[in-house]
C-alpha cells in the first residue's frame, strides 16, 4: 500500500530557497545543565511539559499542504481531532511512547494499527492538493516535526546543548519515523544533515486560508467545552505560538512581540527550576500510562487506536 518516494503532492508544493535556522527554530535561552552521567537520548524528553507544544507541533505538520489538507479534507471521522481530541490525544501519545519504548513487536503492531485508518486518507482524482498518508515523504515531514517538538521542549526545560550532546539526543529518534513507513536512509544520519533537511523542508510550507481556519480553531479549542476553553484557552494560545518559530508564524499570520519571547522564556526558565525537583517517574507516568495501555489492548486483542 505504500507510494512510491515521489511526493504524490509533488504537483502543489514548490522547494524555496533554504531558509536559516533563525527562522526555522526557536530561540532557546541559556546552556545545558551540566552533571548529567551520560549524554542526553530522545527517551529522557518524556516528560509532562513535552505536551506544552502539542498544538504548535500540529500546526507545524499541517502548514505542509499534503499534510494539512490530508487532516481537514480527512474521512476518517474517529480519528478526527475537532470531533474526537481526546482519543486523538490517546492515539498520538500512544504512538510516540511506542515509537520511543516499545518493542520491534509492539511497533510492527501499531504500524498495521495506523496503516488501516491511513487507507482511507488519500485526495480525490482532480484534487487540487494532492495527498497520500503513505507518501513517505510526507511522514519524514511528520516526523521531523515531532522530532523538533521534543528537542525544543527538551531544551527549553534543561538548556542549549552542545553539539556533542545534541548529537546523542538525535542519534535516537529514527524510530519517530521508522515506526511508519519512513525508511532508515530516509532519515538524516547526523544532526548537522537534519538541519539542512530541515530548512530546506521548511521551504515547502504553504499554509493557505483552509489551513490557517483549521489551525485558528485548534488555537481557540473549539473541539472541547466552552469551561475549558476560558481556563486553558489564553494559556494555549500563548504556549503555542512561543513554540513556532519565526517562519511559521509568518504562514500562520500571528503576531509575536520581544516583550512576548521574554515573558516565555521567562516561563520555562522558571518551569525548568521547579521540575528539577518533580520526581521523573513523576514526569514520566503520562507516556508509562499510554504504553501501559497500548499493552493491555494488545494482550486483549483490543483496537490499537
Amino acid at each position: 500500500m505504500t507510494t512510491a518516494h515521489r511526493p504524490a503532492h509533488a504537483a502543489n508544493e514548490t522547494t524555496a530557497p533554504a531558509l536559516t535556522l533563525a527562522q526555522t527554530r526557536i530561540p532557546i535561552p541559556g546552556t545545558h545543565r551540566t552533571g548529567a552521567k551520560r549524554p542526553p537520548r530522545l527517551a529522557d524528553a518524556l516528560d509532562f511539559w513535552q505536551f506544552s507544544g502539542a498544538a504548535a507541533n500540529v500546526a507545524m505538520q499541517l502548514a505542509r499542504p499534503g499534510v494539512g489538507y490530508g487532516v481537514v479534507q480527512s474521512r476518517v471521522e474517529s480519528g478526527a481531532l475537532m470531533v474526537h481530541p481526546w482519543k486523538r490525544l490517546r492515539t498520538t501519545a500512544s504512538y510516540l511512547a511506542v515509537a520511543i519504548l516499545g518493542t520491534p513487536e509492539e511497533k510492527a503492531a501499531f504500524r498495521d494499527a495506523v496503516n488501516v485508518a491511513h487507507r482511507q486518507v488519500h485526495s480525490e482524482p482532480g484534487a487540487p492538493v494532492r495527498y497520500n498518508a503513505f507518501d513517505r515523504d510526507l511522514q519524514l515531514w511528520v516526523a521531523a516535526c515531532l522530532y523538533i517538538g521534543f528537542e525544543d521542549s527538551y531544551q527549553l526545560l534543561n538548556g542549549r546543548m552542545s553539539p556533542e550532546q545534541a548529537e546523542s539526543f538525535y542519534s535516537t529518534s529514527a524510530t519517530l519515523g521508522t515506526t511508519l513507513q519512513v525508511t532508515e536512509d530516509m532519515w538524516p544520519k547526523t544532526r548537522a544533515e537534519f538541519d539542512d533537511y530541515w530548512n530546506q523542508a521548511c521551504g515547502r510550507i504553504a499554509a493557505d486560508e483552509t489551513i490557517r481556519a483549521y489551525v485558528a480553531d485548534l488555537l481557540h479549542l473549539r473541539m472541547i467545552p466552552w469551561y475549558l476553553r476560558v481556563t486553558f484557552g489564553g494559556l494555549l494560545r500563548f504556549l503555542t505560538v512561543g513554540y513556532l518559530a519565526p517562519h511559521f508564524r509568518e504562514q500562520m499570520q500571528v503576531r509575536w512581540s520581544a516583550a512576548d519571547q521574554r515573558r516565555f522564556d521567562n516561563l520555562f526558565l522558571f518551569v525548568g527550576f521547579v521540575n528539577r525537583f518533580i520526581p521523573r517517574f513523576v514526569r514520566t507516568m503520562g507516556t508509562h500510562s499510554m504504553m501501559a495501555d497500548v499493552r493491555r489492548r494488545m494482550r486483549k486483542h483490543k483496537a490499537l487506536i
